[in-house]
């Protein structure tokens, strides 16, 4: 809020951690490339449209949810319980 005299003008501010969105971006990169549920789900994420940027932040979006998870119920990351909900379905014959 500024005030000044008779003016009195309220502006929005925009902020974020740089460092940890660029934290997250990173960790984002490196589960593509080591996770294969990650990869599915940036696939997924640039499939419906999403460009490169946005895909990474969806992930790294998630990976922070699967983090909180983990946390909060004091488990060790498993991939296949991480991703589980994400996989492909197969087809039976």
């Amino acid at each position: 809020t500024r005030a000044s005299g008779r003016t009195h003008s309220v502006q929005a501010r925009f902020a974020r951690n740089d460092r940890l969105a660029d934290a997250l971006q990173r960790q984002a990169f490196s589960a593509i490339n080591t996770s294969p549920g990650a990869r599915r789900y940036y696939d997924k994420q640039r499939a419906r449209d999403s460009g490169y940027n946005p895909a990474l932040r969806q992930l790294g979006n998630r990976l922070v949810g699967i983090l909180h998870g983990c946390l909060k119920t004091r488990t060790h990351y498993d991939e296949a319980t991480a991703w589980s909900h994400h996989a492909t379905p197969t087809t039976a014959a």
